[in-house]
């Protein structure tokens, strides 16, 4: 069975860890961990790094910067994982959610743009932040919401989990566009370093930002919120969200190789789609101009005229040697947000009856039409010729 993914761990992690397991730095602080901080927030253009035990725990830790009260909302997408919106619920928020662009499958601008100005002409002042979250190695187009932030006085959380080393071209109407990295973007940035993204620690993640406040928050809400004056003495609650020296020396070791990292995923994606441009029936996934994409998943969306959906055409693939994940399920489809008896974190009623009637047909339509082929960064182009061949011979019959 070729898997979806596979790490590929290097001789410069082998020899880190050892250098942990020798010296008994083995927890939550060590030399690793503020080195991998530092150079990755600067590799991707921010001032500060703060690294988590997980993606999930750096989006909850993020939006907890933000200083949202309860009912205040944030723009997200409906095409993610749930952890965009369990970390807008958790911290009293409310998320509002706009389709998928049908191309690139990111956050449709033009809906984040049509949400913002309804919730300015409501005048109550709830809207506080957008949460844009590239998908699969592909860039949003920020240009648009970055000037909505800026005009609305708007903060911007980007979930950056799925686009190490991706890059977005900024002002690119202006006279001085300019190439930068994602995860640089926005006021409060988050990554995922789980073992299938670009770069890996295991489990782990990262906020970044170039705000020494937001750095101060996040840095507190990682550690239970211990006073820095007297330990053990606490004024709001916080979580145990450390990574350990372990981890990160992990991920310092597959930093100082991205850029072969990415040229890599990015030779795969290109082998990839020769292989499979020109098949009827199979929507591939694009490189827009302004973006650098990382092709952190391959994703394919087949057509309903194939007479296949996601499910039917990865149980053809898997008997076949192939394994595939299926796309994201739309929050608005989530039966967690819909049903009202389900018990909730704490007994507490959050995130019922959310989204009752939303529909996005975009979302809805890659869901359930839309799957990720073996991406991983161990696989030749044996693995991918086998997996194309399949595609091709499963869509042929």
């Amino acid at each position: 069975m070729i898997p979806v993914s596979e790490p590929l761990i290097g001789a410069k992690e082998i020899e880190y860890v050892n250098e942990c397991l020798r010296t008994g730095w083995i927890s939550s602080a060590g030399r690793f961990i503020e080195e991998f901080e530092q150079k990755w927030a600067a590799y991707c253009g921010m001032k500060y790094g703060i690294a988590m035990s997980n993606g999930t725990a750096a989006l909850q830790a993020a939006v907890g910067c933000i200083g949202l009260q309860p009912g205040d909302k944030v723009i997200m997408p409906t095409f993610t994982i749930i952890s965009c919106a369990q970390a807008i619920l958790y911290n009293g928020g409310v998320p509002v959610l706009v389709d998928s662009d049908p191309r690139t499958w990111c956050m449709d601008v033009d809906q984040v743009r049509e949400k913002v100005e309804a919730e300015m002409k409501r005048g109550d002042g709830k809207l506080k932040a957008i949460m844009p979250v590239h998908i699969y190695g592909h860039p949003v187009d920020m240009d648009p919401i970055l000037e909505f932030a800026e005009k609305y006085n708007l903060k911007i959380i980007e979930d950056a989990a799925e686009v190490h080393g991706a890059e977005y071209l900024t002002g690119r109407n202006t006279a001085n566009p300019q190439w930068k990295r994602c995860g640089g973007l926005g006021h409060i940035s988050v990554f995922s370093f789980y073992a299938n993204k670009l770069i890996t620690t295991g489990e782990g993640g990262m906020v970044l930002t170039n705000d020494p406040a937001c750095a101060e928050k996040a840095r507190s809400l990682r550690n239970l919120c211990f006073q820095s004056h007297r330990r053990f003495y606490h004024t709001e609650l916080g979580h145990n969200f450390r990574l350990t020296n372990l981890q990160a020396a992990i991920g310092l070791g597959q930093l100082e190789r991205i850029e072969e990292i990415i040229a890599r995923k990015r030779w795969m994606g290109k082998a990839y789609t020769e292989r499979l441009q020109g098949i009827p029936g199979l929507q591939l996934p694009v490189e827009e101009s302004w973006a650098k994409q990382v092709y952190w998943m391959y994703g394919i969306v087949l057509n309903e005229n194939t007479g296949l959906d996601a499910v039917q055409f990865a149980q053809k693939l898997k008997e076949k040697g192939v394994e595939t994940r299926p796309f994201f399920l739309g929050m608005h489809e989530q039966p967690v947000f819909q049903t009202p008896s389900l018990p909730s974190p704490g007994g507490r009623d959050k995130g019922r009856g959310l989204f009752t009637g939303e529909k996005y047909p975009v979302a809805e339509r890659i869901a359930r039409q839309g799957l990720y082929l073996p991406s991983g960064l161990t696989h030749t182009e044996t693995h991918i010729n086998f997996v194309c061949d399949m595609v091709k011979a499963i869509l042929k019959n």
